[in-house]
């Protein structure tokens, strides 16, 4: 079973060569690797080019945004199995075998998830952050979260839903997991820790920096699946739902009390950094 794995690169210089090293150095063999890079000027090119010869491909192009430029990585892409790291990110060793292992012993499964640790920029680990089981309706409600690159999906699925939606530029992840599941989708999960996600002020979910936008994406979420408006009655479902989140992993729930959401952490590290400098040199 080959699998097929898109990086796309922009300006990442400092993370991506432990990035393509951690796809490179798999213990799974037949893996087809593809790095897009619309533009970079960090040195992030010259990087990819030294590792041009263990590359499947390399798509050196402008593009409309990150959901573009994976479409076009995967348009070259020819294996049964896909995933995709962001170039800040890490595969652990096994990550791809465990994958193609399960999918391929549970064939009613079209696409399987595992948990990850969540780095700094220095990629020492801060914490643990765990994919939710994943359904519809939980997702309407901001509680199916599934960890981006710990996620493997069949080729074919991809193809039937037509990839990532261009004009997403804060969640185009999430709404390809959610075209999947209205398309019949059967989606897994495992305790595994399949991959390092990176968290950083530049980064999306470090940040608040696209904060209007997913807040947006997530209303359009719930309309598009529940076919109407938010109502007073659902904030008492949403309290519901993520009761059962929690229940159902007890240690996702304690890494949330301990450390507060993942969602802007870095923004709240870098206030906090900023508050105790101005406290101390008052």
């Amino acid at each position: 079973m080959k699998v097929s794995i898109v990086t796309l690169s922009y300006n990442q210089a400092p993370f991506l060569e432990e990035a393509l090293r951690s796809v490179l150095n798999q213990s799974y063999a037949d893996i087809e690797y593809i790095v897009v890079d619309p533009g970079s000027t960090d040195g992030s090119r010259d990087i990819i080019e030294r590792y041009r010869h263990r590359l499947a491909a390399v798509i050196f192009e402008p593009d409309q945004g990150a959901a573009d430029g994976l479409n076009k990585g995967f348009s070259l892409a020819t294996g049964d199995v896909f995933g995709f790291l962001n170039a800040d990110d890490v595969l652990t060793p096994s990550a791809v075998a465990e994958a193609v292992s399960l999918l391929k012993t549970r064939r009613q499964i079209d696409v399987i998830s595992g948990h990850c640790a969540i780095i700094d920029v220095n990629g020492r680990k801060l914490r643990r952050a765990y994919s939710d089981r994943f359904s519809l309706k939980r997702c309407a409600y901001g509680t199916a979260i599934l960890i981006q690159p710990s996620t493997w999906f069949r080729a074919q699925l991809y193809r039937e839903v037509g990839g990532f939606r261009v004009e997403n530029r804060s969640n185009w992840d999430g709404e390809l997991f959610i075209d999947m599941a209205l398309a019949g989708a059967h989606f897994g999960r495992v305790h595994r820790c399949w991959s390092a996600y990176r968290v950083h002020a530049q980064s999306i979910t470090g940040s608040f920096k696209a904060h209007e936008a997913v807040v947006a994406y997530h209303k359009q979420v719930f309309q598009r699946i529940m076919g109407r408006h938010w109502r007073r009655l659902d904030d008492g479902w949403l309290q519901f739902f993520r009761l059962v989140k929690y229940l159902e992993t007890p240690a996702s729930l304690l890494q949330r009390l301990w450390y507060g959401p993942v969602y802007g952490s870095a923004d709240r590290q870098s206030r906090t950094a900023a508050s105790l400098f101005e406290e101390k040199n008052k």
